[in-house]
């Protein structure tokens, strides 16, 4: 299975409204706190833009809903890991995305046979307190070579500047938060992302 190397976190359907028709391919929708009927709502219309856009839309977690509303992608850190059911989610055809830190997570990830892997943080992120320290790129090599086949994500402090860095280092794709929600001109800041990756397409 082949990612688009820009992949897009956002915590809200209208995110995902306003930046994926600039041209986002690979969107992840990440709620922490709502309850179940907003949460449905949210993944419900952030599915139907995603299909008019030609976005693959991931969904952060939230499995078990992820499944009823249809979707086909769903990301889990190891905490939801330890509380999903693979086979549930085998069965219904979804692909897996797993978050790692570390070389444990990294075994209990593998051992999940998943479609793609996650490595963070790469640099220092502000998104979230993290008890590991920035992995480097280094790291990222080293995970790639554990992967392989699969799809290696890089996320954590990740901008423009640092893409090609990551990439040349073995990453298939680099997730971002905080460097397109924060900025003063997030749609700008999206193509300036769409536009530096668009060679590792």
């Amino acid at each position: 299975m082949k990612l688009d190397p820009f992949y897009l976190i956002v915590d809200s359907a209208a995110w995902v409204e306003r930046l994926v028709p600039l041209g986002v391919r690979l969107v992840q929708l990440r709620i922490k706190n709502m309850d179940e009927d907003g949460l449905r709502a949210q993944i419900r219309k952030a599915k139907a833009l995603c299909a008019r856009h030609d976005c693959r839309l991931i969904v952060n977690d939230h499995w078990r809903l992820a499944i009823e509303e249809g979707c086909d992608f769903v990301h889990l850190g190891q905490e939801d890991l330890q509380t999903a059911s693979l086979p549930e989610i085998r069965e219904a055809g979804i692909r897996l995305g797993l978050s790692t830190h570390d070389h444990a997570e990294l075994q209990t990830a593998m051992a999940a046979r998943p479609d793609y892997v996650a490595l963070g943080p790469v640099y220092p992120t502000i998104l979230k307190k993290m008890k590991w320290a920035p992995q480097g790129l280094e790291r990222i090599r080293t995970w790639k070579g554990s992967v392989v086949p699969i799809p290696l994500v890089a996320i954590g402090g990740l901008n423009p500047e640092r893409l090609d860095g990551v990439f040349e280092a073995g990453a298939d794709s680099a997730a971002v938060v905080t460097d397109i929600t924060l900025n003063p001109d997030p749609e700008a800041r999206t193509r300036e992302w769409i536009g530096k990756t668009e060679r590792w397409r």
